[in-house]
């Protein structure tokens, strides 16, 4: 049995320590948000904040993550109001959309590191993100915008 604080809940759940927090995330409290991409910790899908760090869920264990707070996109703001996720719709910035909870969630950890963060910046905390449909361009402009709307 673990207690886990997802979102500011407090859950038990009944699972191997090992079982990846994205399974326990998706499959055992239902929150869909959280995308499994590649299952290796490579494409930012499944991007989720530990204690307000982005971490690839798929490569956390629950045994791991109960030892922290954990933020899903559903938790990063219930009603669409954080800079990110405001600045995503105004620029229209998905496409098919899979990655972008993990685009958001990765963008707010480096919003809340560094306010107003260059270019080179936001590339190198992007890095690891996948996006197939090649929203890059996008995603770097809506970071500027929410940095512009967080300071």
């Amino acid at each position: 049995m673990f207690q886990l604080n997802v979102n500011g809940r407090h859950h038990t759940v009944d699972v191997d320590g090992n079982m990846p927090l994205l399974w326990v995330l998706r499959d055992i409290l239902g929150l869909k948000g959280t995308k499994f991409g590649c299952g290796v910790a490579q494409c930012g899908a499944c991007t989720v904040h530990l204690d307000g760090r982005a971490v690839r869920s798929c490569a956390i264990d629950v045994g791991v993550a109960c030892l922290s707070a954990i933020t899903t996109i559903e938790g990063l703001s219930p009603d669409g109001s954080h800079p990110c996720q405001k600045a995503w719709v105004e620029l229209g910035v998905p496409q098919c959309g899979f990655c972008q909870p993990g685009q958001i969630m990765t963008a707010a950890a480096l919003l809340a590191a560094h306010s107003q963060p260059d270019d080179a910046q936001i590339d190198d905390a992007m890095r690891g993100n996948i996006c197939r449909c090649g929203t890059y361009p996008r995603i770097r402009e809506a970071i500027h915008k929410a940095a512009g709307s967080s300071s």
